[in-house]
């Protein structure tokens, strides 16, 4: 039998940040490391359209400014204002997940000079000057990973969307063979499934064949007309604590998980 899982973890430290420390501040000390060219590509105006143009697919032509534009300071104070906004474990596995690329190029035997597979195809972009008193946003994206930030009054008030992924999902050989960096997640996947009565597993398992993609893609409409699941409140208490996408209880009696 074939399964197909999506499960979300939340990484995003909601607001909390270091005492004393402004996540502005922070923000202004990548911005202030830039050059006026470098500048350009990296901060746009918050109500730009631009801002909902994300996506996890490897590209060419992302917005903002490449890791690869970066010296190492830049990108240290890069991943440094990221640290501020996700779990120690969030970064580590971000930049886990870029590194796949150089996998990626191996295996699919790329030339050196190809530039698809890279970890510098990763980038920055900033929605609005970050300030304490205005609206501002920003974010980080590339192949397999795109957090976008909102913050208000020195506060994180959106995380979303965002989106983790691995390829390979685990390595097969070479010298970081077994190296899977979701493991984790997916083992909670599977626990919480295999949980599941009989009846309980005729609502959650929604299909027998695996998709090809990811169901919903980047779409921004909510895909809600035809509802499939299980209900967290058919859920007991162990099985709700492992649905990790369905923690907030506003409205969970209308919650799905499957």
């Amino acid at each position: 039998m074939k399964l197909y899982l999506l499960l979300i973890t939340i990484i995003i430290q909601s607001g909390c940040y270091a005492q004393n420390s402004s996540l502005s501040s922070q923000a202004n000390k990548f911005l202030n490391s830039l050059s006026a060219d470098q500048l350009k590509k990296a901060l746009y105006d918050f109500e730009d359209d631009e801002r909902y143009n994300w996506h996890f697919v490897p590209m060419n032509n992302r917005k903002g400014i490449m890791l690869s534009e970066l010296d190492e300071q830049q990108k240290e104070l890069g991943f440094g204002l990221l640290k501020f906004y996700l779990s120690d474990t969030g970064l580590k596995k971000t930049q886990e997940i870029i590194q796949l690329e150089l996998i990626l190029k191996e295996l699919e035997n790329r030339p050196k000079e190809d530039k698809h597979r890279d970890p510098g195809n990763y980038t920055i972009i900033f929605f609005g000057k970050p300030s304490d008193t205005i609206p501002w946003g920003w974010r980080f994206e590339g192949h397999h990973v795109s957090f976008n930030f909102s913050t208000i009054g020195n506060k994180i008030v959106a995380g979303t969307p965002g989106f983790m992924g691995s390829n390979p999902a685990i390595v097969l050989s070479g010298p970081q063979k077994g190296k899977q960096i979701l493991k984790t997640e997916t083992e909670l996947g599977f626990e919480l499934v295999r949980s599941f009565t009989s009846q309980q597993s005729a609502k959650a398992i929604i299909s027998q064949d695996v998709p090809g993609e990811i169901v919903t893609s980047n779409a921004r409409k909510a895909i809600i007309e035809n509802q499939q699941g299980i209900f967290y409140s058919e859920m007991n208490n162990d099985q709700q604590q492992g649905c990790s996408i369905l923690k907030n209880k506003k409205g969970s009696k209308q919650r799905r998980c499957g």
